[in-house]
């Protein structure tokens, strides 16, 4: 990959009811040097689509059918030789863009991700900035989640699959792993997270990591997954939410951040069930009306 610089970068932001974070976020975009900023709204009412259009060079609407579509959308407006899905929530320290492009370059990676914190105050900011510290690590990764920076050219040829609600980073990073033999990297690079550290917000990520965890689940077991690979998938929250922060973590800083660590671990499991539960009922509703 020849030498690229912050104008070499298409931001795809996609976002909905965003007023909290939505100006620090483009904007710090903009202090970076992104060559070009898409905005893709889900339809949001409180005025985070009029400062996109202040700050973005384009504003798509996403008609709601999930993150994947919602992303593909951006990726078909790009021209960056790179791009970088980046979430509404998160803010670029300044360089931190360009260490992420030359981590990606020395590395020869297709896509790599940023280690974020969280900024905020209180119990539960300190914890999830604790819990993210241990859960994401700079180094090779098979899976990376936002933000990213990937091959411009290899994600606008194979996208992200729009039947992913939630599981679209997961399912890119394995089909380009198993078509192209890409790999993937976490950057020792830190990026802000705001305004994300209420209890709401919390049970919202839970709700979008066990809606993604039945995805995966149900792709796999639909495609053939051998019982131990179902094994895994089941236990995949309980290890890297709970399990692996306990450990990493100080004994101190583990005996304060367990009670956290429990309930995030708990939610993500009933929101996979509930999705398991929605599902069954959507089929049975299904063939009931085939009848």
């Amino acid at each position: 990959m020849t030498k690229l610089d912050p104008g070499d970068v298409s931001a795809v932001v996609c976002t909905l009811n965003s007023t909290a974070s939505i100006r620090r976020c483009l904007e710090s975009l903009r202090t970076a040097g992104v060559g070009q900023i898409i905005v893709v709204d889900g339809g949001s009412h409180d005025g985070t689509r009029e400062v996109a259009a202040e700050l973005a060079d384009i504003v798509l609407s996403d008609p709601g059918q999930g993150l994947g579509y919602a992303r593909n959308v951006g990726i078909k407006h790009t021209t960056g030789r790179l791009v970088m899905n980046f979430g509404s929530d998160n803010v670029l320290p300044r360089r931190s863009l360009e260490k992420l492009i030359y981590h990606m370059a020395e590395s020869g990676v297709q896509g790599t991700g940023s280690i974020t914190r969280v900024d905020g105050r209180g119990y539960l900011a300190r914890s999830m900035d604790a819990y993210r510290s241990v859960r994401f690590r700079a180094g090779r990764a098979s899976v990376i989640g936002t933000p990213t920076l990937f091959d411009g050219e290899l994600l606008r040829q194979s996208p992200f699959d729009p039947t992913r609600r939630y599981s679209d980073d997961t399912e890119l990073c394995e089909r380009w792993a198993k078509l192209f033999g890409a790999h993937f990297s976490i950057a020792p690079v830190e990026v802000l997270e705001i305004g994300k550290t209420t209890w709401s917000a919390i049970v919202d990520r839970c709700r979008i990591y066990g809606i993604s965890d039945y995805e995966i689940y149900n792709a796999g077991r639909t495609s053939g997954w051998t019982w131990r690979r179902k094994v895994r998938s089941l236990a995949h929250p309980l290890v890297v939410d709970l399990v692996d922060p306990g450990r990493a973590l100080w004994f101190r800083e583990s005996v304060k951040r367990l009670p956290f660590l429990f309930a995030f671990t708990f939610l993500r499991y009933l929101f996979w069930f509930r999705a398991i539960t929605t599902a069954s009922s959507d089929r049975a509703l299904g063939a009931s009306n085939e009848q």
